[in-house]
């Protein structure tokens, strides 16, 4: 496991808190629309920053921040150094907030039986039906990401659900469908496409707001708290 990227500070990725962003390199997934399509594709020509430097400006700055958000990539597909650098950063008093894919389910269930994290974001990259698509794998089994939306509607750990929106990927048809797998969630937060110009697949658009607006009337009935994000 790598290190490719730092933010030092952020108010958005860990809501909530003031916190630090760690960027794995490494996917085993290929969305079609992800923003990091370096890290992914080929993380070996991204610099990395050593674990060492990174809990040490963490140590430092301590009594400023109050959490560090985990990315990627997908951080779960390294778990023995995945859950080493969360006890080094939990050893220094901060919160720790996940971002996966949801593809590791035992995993997730050991950092939170273990007490070792706080927060988990987990994508929902589209309907079951139609989830090799918006993962750019044919055919896709679902069943483990299945279990880890299960396991997380059953938990007491704080979390969120959240898609990003492709006008290619994402119909109404899908809306509801997402609605009715995730019934109940606390949260789920709908994510406006962005071409940051390091996509893998180039050439794909966002919803127009007033589609994304109507999307959260589909799904209004079926989760606690549905909300749009990078709308502008």
């Amino acid at each position: 496991m790598r290190i490719h990227g730092f933010n030092k500070t952020t108010l958005l990725d860990y809501p909530r808190h003031l916190a630090s962003t760690i960027f794995i390199g490494s996917c085993n997934m290929k969305c079609p629309f992800c923003h990091n399509s370096s890290l992914v594709l080929h993380p070996e020509t991204v610099p990395t920053i050593a674990v060492e430097d990174v809990l040490s400006h963490l140590n430092k700055r301590k009594n400023i921040l109050e959490g560090v958000c985990i990315t990627g990539g997908e951080p779960t597909i390294f778990p023995d150094e995945l859950i080493q650098l969360i006890k080094s950063i939990k050893l220094i008093g901060l919160k720790v907030k996940l971002d996966t894919n949801g593809s590791n389910p035992t995993l997730l269930k050991d950092l939170v039986e273990n007490n070792l994290i706080d927060y988990i974001a987990m994508d929902i990259k589209n309907s079951r039906e139609n989830y090799g698509l918006s993962i750019g794998i044919k055919n896709y089994n679902t069943n483990k990401v299945n279990q880890s939306v299960e396991y997380l509607l059953s938990s007491p750990l704080e979390y969120e659900f959240r898609t990003t929106i492709v006008k290619e990927h994402h119909s109404s048809k899908d809306i509801l469908s997402i609605g009715q797998w995730i019934k109940g969630a606390n949260s789920y937060y709908l994510q406006s496409y962005k071409d940051t110009g390091d996509t893998i697949s180039p050439g794909l658009h966002s919803h127009s707001k007033d589609t994304l607006e109507a999307f959260t009337d589909l799904l209004a009935p079926f989760v606690n708290k549905v909300e749009l994000r990078g709308i502008d």
